[in-house]
């Protein structure tokens, strides 16, 4: 949840700049573009290998390029699977072939998905796949501050000759470089889209273009329509932050993080859970006595090794065996190691003269010896 609102803030103040900047299928696709383009060049260099016949050339930069994006993809694959398990000990038994089939099956899953989706798909995954665009026309106001063309700065567009006027015609000299370098090919002179990240790459091709033909910068730029609004009628601009959508997702992100720091700082740093033996359900000893046997778990929340007393409450004349549990004046006392549950098998046996119940609730009890802190589990006792 602090995660959604906190993207929904930042789409009503920026619009799309989580896609723009910070999503992994942007970075990825951006890291595999950037080792395409040093071993291939540039743009025009790789359209010109395209179109040429096949060479010992072409073949070596082609299989240097996807050899390039394979080796990320793994590496991407294996940083996913390292992050679920101890990193040392994951390369050993990865390399010496010592892993489980389902960790070689997962770093395959994501080196190929990586491998696809940056490599091919690119800005197809943003605009056929993420559900995100959907989204951001419902988060967007006149206030966000998104892409956008400068539409009475710009048209009417024509193109344009060194020492030409520029009377009667707008500053876009329609060279379509906003459009070559869009990475899902719209043109932003046609309005905010529903394909358009919010990566600004436009932006600076306009820029050197306004350069080259000595016009300011700006035609295109991060704006908003409010603004837009108040150029064309004369008054001031204004970038308007605090506004009531942002202060309700603000609001609404404080009242997320306040209750999960009130259940953090109240939450109990271990618990109990007892399960009663199914079969047998209660032995009858050979003294006439009842004894009934429970499986005992305790978590420990913390990162140090705790020990914890052991009582039974609501049963009189019981005695409490705990298998493998040194005992303390009659107590017995489990211990539980660092962010680990620890198991114990429990016997209860109630002798003849205290009669035998054919059920009878009553508590485990756990104290953690240090802190006092305690907690209780029910249960029940089975007799004949």
């Amino acid at each position: 949840m602090l995660g959604a609102f906190g993207l929904f803030l930042a789409t009503s103040i920026g619009g799309r700049v989580w896609c723009g900047f910070t999503c992994p299928q942007t970075v990825w696709t951006d890291l595999f573009m950037w080792v395409e383009r040093q071993i291939n060049g540039d743009r025009a260099a790789q359209i010109r290998q395209a179109k040429a016949p096949w060479s010992a050339q072409k073949v070596l930069r082609r299989g240097a390029t996807h050899v390039a994006w394979i080796v990320i993809s793994v590496l991407t694959g294996g940083a996913w699977v390292i992050y679920f398990n101890d990193a040392p000990t994951f390369v050993r038994e990865f390399f010496v072939g010592d892993s489980s089939p389902a960790v070689y099956f997962f770093v395959g899953l994501f080196s190929l998905t990586t491998y696809v989706f940056a490599g091919f798909a690119r800005e197809q995954v943003c605009t056929y796949m993420c559900p995100w665009p959907r989204f951001q026309s419902a988060l967007l106001d006149e206030d966000s501050l998104v892409v956008t063309y400068q539409k009475e700065r710009g048209e009417p567009r024509a193109k344009h000759r060194k020492g030409e006027s520029w009377e009667g015609r707008g500053d876009c000299i329609d060279c379509r470089q906003c459009v070559a370098v869009c990475p899902t090919g719209i043109d932003i002179r046609d309005g905010l889209q529903l394909e358009c990240i919010g990566c600004g790459l436009c932006i600076d091709a306009c820029n050197i273009i306004m350069d080259r033909v000595d016009r300011p910068r700006g035609l295109v730029r991060f704006d908003t329509t409010r603004n837009q609004a108040s150029r064309a009628e004369g008054r001031p601009e204004s970038l308007r932050i605090i506004r009531p959508r942002t202060m309700i997702y603000v609001c609404i992100l404080f009242v997320i993080s306040a209750v999960m720091l009130v259940s953090l700082e109240l939450r109990s740093s271990f618990g109990v859970n007892v399960l009663h033996d199914r079969n047998p359900l209660y032995v009858k000893l050979s003294d006439g006595g009842v004894q009934n046997g429970y499986t005992l778990k305790i978590l420990n929340k913390k990162r140090e090794n705790r020990s914890y007393s052991l009582a039974v409450e609501g049963l009189d004349g019981v005695t409490a065996n705990v298998v493998g549990a040194e005992s303390t004046n009659g107590t017995p006392l489990l211990t539980a190691a660092p962010d680990a549950v620890a198991e114990y098998r429990i016997l209860l046996r109630l002798p003849p003269s205290k009669g035998l119940p054919e059920t009878q609730e009553f508590d485990f009890v756990l104290t953690e010896t240090m802190s006092g802190e305690t907690i209780s589990e029910a249960n029940v006792f089975r007799g004949p």
